[in-house]
């Protein structure tokens, strides 16, 4: 993915979740920022960030903060991806493109974002070829059909949870993407602050793995050179154990770095995966 109109600014302080000021050009410029997470050891007073101008005159700030030169003591400055949206898009881009093998996963005949299967919503659902498409009759009131006897009945090939007619389903599965912007030493670490959220979404993905669907959770780490990718423990254990139960119910733990740049982002490769202490 990539950016339009970007320049770069001196970071001077960040009122609350949604908007910073920044030096641009002389001036103090109050920016809205593309990620409410707490992000403090990147955004220092005095560090380079990254700002992305609107076209949009109606908005309240002209530019969205979208990355950061993270000030490393002795080492250069690390430059990392900050925009939420940011992991999403460019995972779209992978699956797209047919780079989801890499990951063991397909190159999809249908990739849908924003999926609600049962009481739950997923970043993407997918399937290869040879899947009928879940939508319509699978979560309408029409699934059930009428048999000869004139009895509604289902069909024996309907998705686990839902009531349509499936025929030759290859392959079909749901993935959570995660944004990963925190790193210590090399190694790639989520999450950086406590998400009740993130552990009911890997709870979810088991219930999917259950009910017969593939399911993985794809971390995509928003920088390079990282090591190895690890749950962040030390600021929530709940979240690491979940993974590493999800891992052993048969939820894929994928993670995977980017080329990042002032205008733009790129998955690239697959990293280990380490849960306490284990690759996954």
């Amino acid at each position: 993915m990539t950016y339009q109109d970007i320049r770069p600014a001196r970071f001077l302080a960040r009122p609350n979740r949604f908007i910073a000021q920044v030096e641009l050009d002389g001036r103090t410029e109050t920016v809205h920022v593309k990620n409410t997470g707490r992000c403090k050891e990147l955004l220092l007073p005095g560090c380079t960030v990254y700002l992305e101008g609107s076209a949009n005159p109606a908005r309240k700030t002209k530019y969205d903060l979208v990355a950061v030169e993270k000030v490393r003591p002795g080492l250069p400055p690390l430059f990392i991806n900050m925009d939420s949206q940011a992991p999403n898009r460019v995972f779209a881009e992978w699956m797209t493109a047919g780079l989801g093998e890499a990951l063991g996963l397909p190159r999809p005949t249908l990739l849908r974002p924003e999926t609600t299967w049962g009481n739950s919503r997923f970043d993407f659902y997918w399937e290869e070829s040879g899947a009928a498409p879940m939508g319509s009759p699978c979560q309408s009131s029409e699934a059930d059909r009428v048999g000869n006897g004139g009895a509604r009945e289902r069909d024996e090939n309907c998705l686990p949870g839902h009531s349509e007619s499936k025929r030759a389903l290859p392959r079909r599965g749901f993935v959570e993407v995660k944004g990963c912007t925190l790193e210590e030493n090399g190694l790639a670490l989520f999450p950086d602050a406590p998400t009740e959220r993130g552990v009911k979404h890997l709870r979810e993905l088991m219930a999917c793995r259950a009910a017969g669907f593939e399911a993985a959770v794809c971390v995509v780490v928003q920088m390079a050179g990282m090591t190895a990718f690890s749950p962040n423990d030390r600021t929530h254990p709940e979240f690491g154990a979940a993974l590493w139960e999800a891992a052993g119910a048969g939820v894929k733990v994928l993670a995977v770095e980017c080329a990042a740049t002032p205008g733009s982002l790129t998955m690239t490769k697959p990293i280990p995966v380490k849960l306490y202490g284990r690759r996954a």
